[in-house]
């Protein structure tokens, strides 16, 4: 967050407006684009799985008393004594076989989708009747798994699921069916069974009004987990057990989601209560939601022009706010190239008016401040030359030196006489302006002549080597640069030590720099000392260290600019190295 804000504040001022517009009108845009889209997608699945419940219960429902009506024709034969009599009777004859014919006949005939109707006497001999069109059931193809299925049940009717029979020839018809044993009503025996064949067609008319209403997949499942009704014929009697479909539909009614191919689906289901059959219905999530996803893109496309026609705006608002702005940073980097004849014009009362109206103040108040800066330097320069003439004419002292060594020399007095000739020298030198430009030979011959008073005053303790190229004597140079160097390097550095020490200048060009080196084979000084020396030599706060070296470093930079310095470099024991860049 602290990075993300760090970029935001370095955006210039009218990205900064463009952004905040545009969040801020984005932003609830966006909110209630997105709670809009899904409070009507959360709507609409509620609606829908709702409205899905109710049809499958409905479906379920109808499916419960059709077979409920079944299971009671399987009972009739249980009251018609004749039927009773016959079942119980070995062989056929006319009567028989008309008699339980024309049972049968009513049987098929009570509802319009049963197929066929079947009845087997205490013998095995199998009686039917089935509807027009279907000329052969091939009854005795079956006869042994109803006497199975039928034994295992007792005098229980027994529901089976669909499955295909075999009709006319090679045809197959996919039906379910209803069976149930046949007992004497005064001896309790077994005397025969009655099947009843139904059509499975008979699901289309239950099934289909859920798939039309849902957009969905129906199936109905039996309590073993095998598909009873499909719209596919192929998926008829397909076993369900282990699918995600049948795994989620745990109780007695509900729904819940899954991925069927890759794609996301809402599955309702209803269980019965009678049979334990399902009535489940697969609905796409993608087809159920495609009218709300309609009217989302349509609300995205608006919100995309909204905010075209606000980004739009609040460049033109931020462009308009940070103009006059613009300007007065523009008049500000003039102002620092030097640039002081520069006005702002000011139009309006607002922030930004008030800030150039300062800036002007400011600018003009500057312009004052480098004037009484200009007079006070002149008055000070003037102060300065006058307080020098007030002094004591170095002239005067320069004659009586020359005195003193005619003296001396009068009277033999050789030693007296070069001391004083070298110190009228020196002050010679030294009595004319410091800022008076000389040549490097003039300079080097300067501290020659301190080094020979020096030597004079410490026999053997000092020796200077010269190393500057011949080429460099001619270069010109402000004067007194290397004399308050030498001086420094004499007593803060060859003078502690017990031996005698070397000062060595030496000269070389880097590129469009000349550089002198002034080297002494002293005591230098610890990383602390030199530490505080090199701060001494920027701040000018402290007066530790003398202001030898400050004073030189400080008229090289005004003189021949920021990039001329001076730098030292020493180690405690080993010396001490000023370097002067020119």
């Amino acid at each position: 967050m602290k990075r993300l804000w760090t970029f935001f504040a370095n955006f210039s001022m009218q990205k900064k407006l463009v952004v905040v517009f545009v969040f801020l009108i984005t932003l609830p845009i966006i909110y209630v684009s997105y709670s809009s889209y899904r409070t009507n997608s959360n709507a609409k699945l509620a609606s829908t799985t709702e409205s899905a419940g109710q049809l499958a219960d409905n479906a379920m429902d109808k499916v419960d008393r059709y077979i409920a009506d079944l299971k009671r024709y399987t009972i009739l034969p249980l009251y018609n004594k004749d039927v009773q009599k016959l079942l119980d009777q070995e062989g056929t004859d006319w009567d028989k076989n008309s008699t339980v014919t024309m049972f049968l006949s009513y049987l098929t005939h009570m509802k319009e989708e049963i197929a066929a109707v079947y009845m087997v006497d205490r013998y095995g001999m199998i009686f039917y009747n089935h509807k027009s069109g279907l000329n052969e059931p091939y009854p005795y193809e079956r006869l042994a798994d109803w006497k199975e299925q039928t034994a295992v049940a007792g005098v229980a009717p027994v529901l089976v699921g669909t499955h295909p029979i075999r009709v006319n020839g090679s045809d197959e018809l996919q039906v379910f069916s209803i069976m149930r044993s046949i007992q004497s009503i005064s001896t309790l025996e077994y005397i025969g069974m009655i099947v009843i064949d139904v059509d499975a067609r008979l699901f289309e008319g239950i099934v289909q009004p859920l798939n039309h209403v849902t957009h969905g997949n129906a199936v109905i499942v039996d309590e073993t987990g095998r598909i009873v009704y499909a719209d596919d014929p192929a998926r008829l009697g397909q076993d369900l057990t282990g699918s995600a479909l049948l795994a989620g539909a745990t109780g007695s009614s509900g729904s819940f989601r899954l991925k069927i191919g890759g794609e996301s689906y809402i599955a309702v289901y209803s269980v019965s209560s009678q049979t334990g059959w399902k009535t489940m219905v697969t609905i796409p999530l993608k087809e159920l939601l495609a009218p709300i996803k309609q009217s989302r893109n349509s609300m995205l496309v608006m919100t995309l022009s909204i905010l075209g026609v606000a980004l739009a705006a609040a460049m033109l608002i931020s462009y308009a706010l940070t103009k006059p702005l613009k300007q007065t940073v523009q008049l500000m980097k003039q102002v620092q190239r030097g640039k002081l004849d520069v006005w702002v014009h000011v139009k309006y009362n607002d922030e930004i008016g008030m800030l150039g109206s300062h800036f002007n103040r400011m600018v003009s108040r500057v312009r004052e401040l480098l004037d009484e800066v200009a007079e006070t330097e002149k008055s000070k320069q003037k102060a300065d030359f006058l307080a020098l003439q007030n002094q004591i004419n170095p002239h005067f002292i320069y004659n009586t030196l020359e005195s003193i060594r005619m003296l001396a020399e009068l009277n033999d007095d050789d030693r007296v006489a070069e001391l004083t000739y070298l110190l009228g020298m020196l002050l010679r030198y030294s009595i004319t302006r410091s800022d008076e430009i000389v040549t490097v030979q003039q300079e080097l011959m300067h501290v020659e002549n301190y080094l020979q008073l020096l030597q004079i005053r410490f026999p053997g303790k000092i020796s200077c080597l010269i190393l500057v190229p011949e080429s460099f004597y001619s270069l010109p140079i402000i004067k007194l640069v290397f004399q308050p160097i030498v001086e420094n390097a004499v007593f803060h550095g060859l003078e502690k030590q017990p031996g005698p020490g070397m000062i060595t200048i030496s000269a070389w060009r880097e590129q469009d720099e000349i550089i002198f080196s002034i080297q002494d084979d002293g005591v230098g000084m610890s990383e602390e000392r030199l530490a505080d020396l090199i701060l001494s030599l920027t701040d000018g706060k402290t007066d530790k260290f003398g202001i030898g070296l400050r004073n030189v470093n400080e008229r090289l930079r005004l003189h021949y600019g920021d990039n001329s310095r001076l730098s030292v470099y020493s180690k405690l024991g080993e010396g001490t190295t000023i370097i002067l860049r020119i």
